[in-house]
């Protein structure tokens, strides 16, 4: 059986996440989906609502073969724990791949893992955590870069209100799985 982890922050997890844990989902046989620590980043949610928000949105997805947990340690004692040889990030074409290139080779070198490269896909390459807590915070629509469940959790998080925008019933039916 191959096993892949797709490790991230996902503070929030966003459409551009969601692709790439689908597209290792058709390749390997188990995903895991890591919501790590970054020491260099303070989160916007806890780690517990990152995990079930990404299991929501895998369900609503079908992706039967991906496991969503966190972690607090090494992503290479994770991978050794579970039984992963390799390591699924997705790269933009925003310099991502100086970034990533490094953590690769130092995971390869402490724990033998082996880091896959997956190109974003164009359409949703400009989202970033980042971005959409930004446009969230200044009053725009994340609609889209997002799982639906996650912009009533921003507007929560940033203005102290639930999203005012009206509920449809895909936004209804994500919200009760």
């Amino acid at each position: 059986m191959t096993k892949a982890v797709c490790p991230g922050s996902y503070d929030p997890v966003t459409a551009g996440h969601l692709d790439v844990i689908e597209r290792s989902a058709r390749f390997f046989d188990e995903v895991h989906v890591v919501v790590a620590v970054n020491a260099a980043k303070t989160p916007m949610f806890p780690t517990e609502t990152r995990v079930d928000v990404i299991r929501r949105a895998l369900a609503k997805d079908g992706c039967t073969n991906v496991v969503v947990s966190s972690t607090d340690g090494l992503i290479t004692d994770y991978c050794n724990k579970v039984g992963a040889s390799v390591i699924v990030k997705g790269l933009r074409q925003n310099g991502d791949y100086e970034a990533e290139l490094g953590m690769a080779l130092v995971n390869r070198k402490l724990g033998g893992v082996e880091t896959l490269f997956l190109p974003a896909d164009p359409v949703l390459e400009h989202i970033s955590s980042s971005i959409v807590k930004d446009v969230a915070r200044h009053g725009g629509d994340v609609t889209g870069m997002v799982p639906d469940c996650v912009v009533p959790m921003l507007n929560e998080a940033l203005h102290g209100q639930a999203s005012s925008a009206p509920s449809t019933d895909a936004q209804s039916t994500e919200r009760n799985a």
